[in-house]
């Protein structure tokens, strides 16, 4: 399936990139057209319907007077099914990244997905950088909500929220799920993958130009680009939406996360936690799934998805899907034995 899945996307980019350059340039003979954006706006939609029709809808709380957390939330939500949550990583807001998670996700779980602080609708005029204000966030942001039980599956820069999360409402996360993520590094290990990656690391996840884009697709996705179609235009159009609001703010994020803090102090969770790692990360090497594993001991297990990159939830979604079912809903099994 995910083969199919793959040879299709490849069809359908270059397929849409020709579409999409035919229509650039009937556009550009009307000047007063031709600096609004087309293309990303209407995939965005297409995403949001995607969302809605998994049984979402948008949600906005304020937490207090400086802080306002976006959330999707179930239209209606089953008592007989678990509450999971979803946390995105840098690379767009959680529509982005997880639109081959909602369908297949929101069968078995009511869904429960913010946008992190600066990515979204989520933004604060408090000055606080760290993942621990974020996990904090989005607790409250869940107890506003009503949520007092959940398990959580995180992503990337997700998964530091996230492991902060679980550490700090031990009564409120159930189980743990984390994807391709550099938490418990050491900060020689973090300049060190840094040297082999050589580039600026904000420049990278927060890109200005199609080039850097590239970049960053690049390192992710080992199978395919999905962007190795698209025209320029397009690429700049997709960054001046997702990545250029807020831009101080997530500069600021990434510089406190490569700061030399307290990851070397690292709690070992009480939760069970499944870690899952593409064998062809270039960006959080498998070694560090490794690493993790041996730090939180035997609550905790590694799945490998063969020839995958970084980006598991776009490379690889049945499999990641699959698992995350495996694990979580045998928890639901077990309690109700």
């Amino acid at each position: 399936m995910e083969t199919l899945r793959l040879c299709f996307h490849n069809l359908l980019s270059f397929h849409l990139s020709i579409i999409a350059t035919l229509l650039r340039w009937l556009v550009s003979q009307l000047p007063t057209i031709k600096r609004f954006p087309l293309f990303v706006p209407f995939i965005d939609a297409y995403v949001s319907l995607l969302f809605r029709f998994s049984n979402l809808s948008p949600c906005i709380l304020d937490l207090d007077e400086h802080t306002t957390i976006h959330f999707w939330v179930p239209n209606h939500r089953c008592l007989d099914k678990p509450n999971l949550v979803l946390i995105h990583g840098y690379g767009g807001d959680a529509k982005w990244q997880f639109m081959y998670q909602v369908r297949s996700l929101a069968r078995s779980f009511n869904l429960y997905i913010p946008d992190l602080l600066f990515f979204g609708k989520s933004y604060t005029t408090r000055t606080e950088r760290s993942e621990e204000f974020q996990a904090k966030c989005v607790a409250e942001g869940l107890k506003g909500l009503g949520v007092r039980n959940c398990s959580m599956f995180s992503i990337s820069y997700g998964g530091y929220v996230g492991y902060r999360m679980a550490e700090m409402y031990p009564e409120m996360v159930e189980k743990v799920v984390i994807l391709s993520s550099g938490v418990g590094c050491s900060q020689d290990q973090k300049e060190e993958q840094l040297k082999k990656i050589g580039r600026d690391p904000v420049e990278l996840l927060i890109p200005s130009k199609p080039e850097d884009l590239h970049v960053l697709v690049n390192l992710s996705i080992y199978k395919y680009n999905p962007f190795k179609w698209a025209p320029d235009y397009f690429l700049q159009e997709f960054i001046d939406m997702i990545s250029r609001s807020y831009l101080k703010e997530k500069q600021e994020l990434v510089k406190h996360l490569l700061a030399d803090h307290t990851d070397s102090k690292l709690p070992i969770l009480n939760q069970e936690t499944l870690l899952i790692w593409g064998d062809k990360d270039r960006v959080f090497p498998l070694m560090f799934g490794h690493q993790l594993q041996r730090h939180l001991g035997p609550r905790a297990k590694l799945e490998i998805i063969k020839n995958t990159g970084h980006a598991a939830n776009i490379e690889s979604p049945d499999s990641v899907n699959a698992l995350i079912k495996a694990f979580i809903l045998q928890q639901s099994k077990d309690l109700n034995a």
